[in-house]
């Protein structure tokens, strides 16, 4: 047991120094924190991630196919066409042929997908808002910067 300021105890356990400045570990543990928080914000909208990620590629790159789609998402493509499905029944996309290759769909952002998806960013904003408030807006985009830096290495 450790003793919280206020002297009462409690049964929070430290980790060893070792593992409590590893940046590997830190890096994990925030990205587990940042998911949870995102997947309940997204999940109070009646929304998950791979809805943003095929809202927000259709809006940045026109309708596409799915084979597209999944790329740009990095969504494989057996689970891309369940949340395909599931943002068609809610009137988010549309998928029509492929004129040029009738073996293939076509996927279209719609008028209420544009809605759902501006509705989205915002709440992912508030999201990230919350994630960073430790931290000054120079201090979140340096680190911006820093983990860009490590993921392009």
């Amino acid at each position: 047991m450790t003793e919280t300021p206020q002297g009462a105890e409690t049964d929070e356990v430290q980790p060893p120094d070792r593992l409590r400045g590893l940046p590997s570990r830190l890096l994990a543990m925030t990205a587990a924190r940042a998911d949870r928080v995102v997947s309940e914000r997204l999940a109070a909208e009646d929304a998950r991630k791979w809805h943003y990620a095929v809202l927000a590629s259709l809006d940045e790159h026109g309708p596409a196919s799915q084979a597209d789609v999944s790329r740009r998402t990095g969504i494989y493509r057996s689970d891309l066409v369940a949340v395909l499905n599931e943002l068609e029944e809610r009137g988010h996309v549309a998928r029509t042929p492929d004129p040029a290759d009738r073996r293939r769909n076509v996927v279209t952002l719609t008028a209420q997908g544009r809605r759902h998806l501006d509705r989205l960013d915002k709440v992912l904003a508030d999201a990230q808002d919350d994630l960073m408030e430790p931290l000054s807006v120079a201090e979140r985009a340096l680190l911006v910067s820093l983990l860009e830096r490590v993921l392009t290495r």
